[in-house]
């Protein structure tokens, strides 16, 4: 069994033995901390509510934007919701090297609850031990214990599994911790002073993201070097005193000086406002000495850096992925559409290698950077294969050639020189290419939004990856070499799969449907043949999540489906695969009733993105309330896997035809200009209509939710159908995209969605009255005289996204004409109001309008 440490610890004069994880870098089961008394602001409504299941006596005064008439269903919506909130989600994975005769393996599992009272989310490990049965059966061995990572920013093992990487970004000017520890104890530390660069980038280090940047932590092969990602160095900033401007550079704090601003540093828009270049760096982890990589241009923000396959004789090299902030930085966190490259470039520290190896006159290479992908408009998630013979990338070319933030994916591969030396003029294999228009049930085209760092099976050649397949996420097997693509998770259940990590050729996964919380699954490779391979799935006993007794039981009370929603006026349909139904999840109550639950509304972002048949916990939330949902997958059908195209923009109409024929795609999508806001909403009225046809739904009692373009949807099926919905809650909507494209991080975004496939090209930033007026005409905002839906706002205050003035003046507009309207304003939220108080208020308010309203 892999090695795990014994600790004993005091607790009241008695000892109690924890099984703890390999790697303890100070994360150390929390100390029990004595209640330190607390005061309460009438704002603070999360807080408030949440203790008031405590017992605490009856206010003289109700907090500001409580409805008295409702306080007892804040209360009682506020004490369900917190249950939900506790439940843990188990977010990342590593397996570390196997037992001897390869029956056990340790795993180490991150998972990650919501602390509401300190508004963040706990960060925890949990250690197992895995082993196989001879009954082909498997066991975790669970530590008992989680451990609380506090103060812990990324976490990356090293390919053996005998080192650990732990960094901790400091939250002021102080250094950098780097932490490296053995299964035993901590071996180095180094704080990394500003002065040689700023925080490391940590994108989606403990949990999934969908977008996954500049994040990139590559140890070498002989586990000596590591190279990472982080924040250049401030610039220099002029100096002030009494005398007015003094030369060269001084210290921050010298007496009678002041520092100005200097030169306006242009960012990469939502969630990286204030963050500096991000820029490559390695560290030597025997000196702790850091260098930065040399060579590449300032124009380049760096991420996702790997190390080359070493050579010998050879200095070795970094790949990286390189974004260009020519002309300027538009918004990046969900925008899949912006140009990017695979670059190559010397490592530092590799030079002295290189000179043991061969005589100092050889060890001249050429320094500069490698282009190693010219002639695709888009290189990510970079991979080289076990054997470092081939570097298999993922491509978003049809959303940077078309515009749409999101589209289908191609996987490639370039085959990589015998002599280590990168070359520019490499030729690219397409793996999977760009799938055009699939057939009914086939695969319907790669919609990728991360890799493992280590994917590859024993063979060398495949790859284990999740992708979305209409409504549901799945796990596919690629092989690299051949492009064959098979579905390995499931393909019956209609939940959504994601695979966590690989514990040689078996899969550890995670599943999860609307009614279902997420579980643990391992497949265990049952079949192995020269062509494909086959896994069978095994329940895992987990300890995580808990859940209450409470909410087993509501759950249990809910049934779901993904419904075929046929489309309507197929004569306008000019493609086969844009008269193919559309799907919408559909959640309701598995008890049988006289008469309909209400029936909720969850529209989607992006709009070029798709809601999964996997477990959200505020979905669930209002499920529970006695709500069915209707989830629909509108419109874009085919950038959301459902391969087929849509009237509204249809900038993703290129998807089905080759690169040849990019002339004739965009002289289709010219037919599609004017159709933003009435096809995509024909969509959501026609799958409404859908359910209230088969008795689901009572046409009365209608709410419909969503955030930034569902919010957008929202406002504008209040105003085209007015009498169709009860009520409706908006989260950063889109209401006017004349004022959005002077204030957005993501201008060409209106445009595209506005123009289709004309967008890309006549973007501007000094857009003309014409433009600003055909923008105003496709928004919510021309539709306003009609509404008269009660509706909630909510705004995130630092949203650069859709900033929080574009939502204001939509409320305050309905305010005026006589609507009733309720708007809350987190003042430190982004565009996804995702901090844990504004998220619990957030669902809060949503559920307690609804109730009173529907």
């Amino acid at each position: 069994m892999a090695r795990l440490l014994m600790t004993t610890i005091a607790l009241d004069r008695r000892h109690v033995t924890l099984l703890l994880p390999r790697f303890p870098p100070s994360f150390s089961p929390r100390r029990c901390t004595p209640v330190r008394p607390f005061s309460l602001s009438t704002r603070s409504l999360s807080a408030s509510l949440v203790m008031a299941s405590c017992g605490s006596s009856s206010t003289k005064e109700v907090p500001l934007g409580i409805d008295p008439a409702m306080e007892e269903t804040y209360l009682s919506q506020s004490k369900l919701l917190k249950e939900f909130t506790s439940i843990a989600s188990i977010d990342k994975a590593w397996i570390f090297k196997r037992d001897s005769g390869g029956k056990g393996s340790q795993a180490m599992f991150s998972i990650s609850q919501t602390n509401l009272l300190a508004n963040k989310r706990r960060k925890q490990i949990l250690s197992a031990h895995i082993s196989k049965e001879t009954d082909h059966s498997v066991n975790f061995q669970w530590a008992p214990f989680p451990v609380e990572m506090t103060g812990v920013s990324i976490m990356v093992p090293s390919a053996s599994g005998s080192k650990l990487l732990v960094i901790r970004n400091s939250e002021n000017e102080s250094p950098t911790q780097f932490e490296i520890w053995s299964p035993s104890q901590l071996e180095k530390e180094f704080h990394v002073p500003q002065s040689v660069h700023g925080s490391v980038y940590s994108d989606g280090c403990f949990r999934r993201s969908l977008n996954i940047r500049f994040e990139g932590i590559s140890w070498n092969s002989d586990e000596t070097l590591i190279a990472y990602v982080a924040e250049e160095p401030s610039p220099s900033k002029p100096t002030f005193g009494g005398s007015g401007y003094k030369k060269g550079d001084s210290a921050d704090k010298e007496s009678g000086t002041w520092k100005g601003q200097g030169e306006w540093e242009e960012d990469w828009g939502e969630t990286y406002f204030g963050k500096r270049q991000p820029a490559p760096f390695v560290i030597n982890i025997e000196s702790g000495e850091v260098r930065a990589v040399e060579g590449i241009s300032k124009s380049l923000s760096v991420g996702q850096v790997i190390w080359a396959p070493l050579a010998e004789g050879l200095s070795q090299y970094l790949v990286f992925v390189g974004w260009s902030s020519e002309p300027r930085k538009l918004g990046i966190k969900y925008c899949y559409n912006r140009p990017c490259a695979l670059y190559a470039v010397r490592a530092p520290f590799s030079e002295s290698k290189a000179n043991e190896l061969q005589p100092k006159s050889n060890v001249n290479e050429d320094s500069d950077v490698v282009n190693l992908t010219q002639s695709i408009s888009s290189a990510f998630f970079p991979r080289f294969s076990p054997d470092g013979k081939f570097l298999v990338f993922l491509s978003a070319k049809c959303s940077v050639d078309s515009g749409a933030h999101s589209a289908t994916d191609s996987l490639h591969r370039i085959d990589w020189p015998t002599d280590g030396k990168p070359c520019p003029s490499a030729n690219i294999v397409d793996v999977i290419p760009v799938v055009m228009c699939a057939k009914d049930g086939c695969f319907p085209g790669l919609y990728c939004s991360s890799f493992l760092s280590n994917p590859w099976l024993s063979d060398g050649c495949t790859m284990i990856l999740s992708s979305v397949w209409h409504s549901t996420q799945v796990i596919l097997s690629v092989d690299v070499l051949s492009g064959s693509v098979s579905h390995v998770s499931p393909n019956d259940s209609g939940f959504s799969w994601n695979v966590l990590t690989l514990d040689g050729d078996n899969i550890v996964a995670v599943c999860s449907s609307p009614v279902d919380i997420p579980e643990i699954k391992y497949g265990c490779l049952a079949e192995k043949t020269t062509t494909s391979y086959s896994w069978s799935w095994l329940d895992v006993s987990s300890p995580i999540p808990r859940y209450s007794e409470k909410i087993r039981s509501l759950l249990s009370s809910l049934q779901f489906s993904i419904m075929k929603i046929p489309v309507k006026d197929v004569s306008n349909c000019l493609t086969k695969g844009s008269r193919e139904p559309f799907e919408a999840i559909f959640v309701s109550s598995n008890k049988k009733n006289d008469t309909c639950d209400p029936l909720i509304v969850v529209l989607h972002g992006g709009p070029h993105s798709v809601s999964l048949s996997s477990f959200s916990k505020n979905l669930a939330f209002l499920s529970s309330l006695g709500y069915s949902l209707l989830i629909v997958n509108y419109s874009v059908r085919n950038l959301a896997s459902f391969f087929s195209v849509s009237l509204f923009t249809m900038v993703e109409l290129g998807n089905f035809f080759p690169e040849a024929h990019w002339d004739l795609v965009r002289k289709h999508c010219n037919l599609f200009q004017g159709k933003l806001g009435s096809r995509d909403v024909n969509d959501v009225l026609t799958a409404i209509d859908h359910v209230i046809g088969m008795g689901l739904c009572d046409p009365s009692k209608i709410a419909v939710v969503g955030g930034s373009h569902g919010g957008f949807l929202t406002s504008h099926l209040i105003g085209q159908a007015p009498d169709k919905f009860a009520v409706a809650a908006l989260r950063n909507p889109v209401c006017n995209l004349a004022l959005m494209v002077g204030t957005s991080d993501i201008p060409d975004w209106c445009f595209v969605e506005a123009y289709g496939s004309q967008g890309k090209t006549s973007f501007t930033e000094t857009p003309s009255s014409e433009q600003l007026t055909l923008l105003h005409s496709k928004s919510p905002a021309s539709h306003i005289h009609k509404v008269k839906t009660p509706a909630l706002f909510l705004l995130g205050a630092q949203d650069l996204r859709v900033p929080v003035s574009n939502g204001l003046h939509y409320a305050k507009a309905l305010k005026e004409k006589g609507v009733e309207v309720k708007i809350i304003v987190f003042p430190n939220d982004v565009h996804a109001i995702e901090r844990p108080q504004s998220d619990f208020e957030s669902f809060l308010n949503i559920g307690v309008w609804f109730k009173k309203y529907c």
